[in-house]
């Protein structure tokens, strides 16, 4: 499965003083990097890829750390559940790139 998910404090001191929460935002991305699962970040989502107890771990463990930036957590999460395939995270971009090479 693939979830891209985006996570983000509210309620706190969590954002600097230009409204930005890049902080609370680089504990969540850390999480996902350090999971060794199969991963990438945009400018507003990030995108892990793996089975679904071990991507969900990593989605709550990442919430929790955003936690830790304000008295409330806003998650949006929209999953790609897809048995018997792996490495979707590429090649779902790769067969686009093809398409769109015709």
């Amino acid at each position: 499965m693939i979830v891209a998910f985006s996570v983000a404090p509210s309620g706190g001191p969590s954002a600097s003083s230009d409204g930005s929460v890049h902080d609370a935002v680089a504990a969540a991305v850390r999480i996902v990097r350090e999971s060794g699962l199969p991963n990438r970040t945009s400018s507003m989502f990030t995108e892990v890829e793996g089975e679904w107890d071990e991507v969900m771990d990593v989605v709550k463990r990442a919430t929790e750390a955003v936690g830790a930036y304000g008295t409330r957590v806003s998650l949006v999460l929209k999953a790609d559940l897809r048995p018997g395939r792996t490495g979707e995270i590429d090649g779902k971009l790769e067969r686009l790139e093809a398409a769109l090479g015709d």
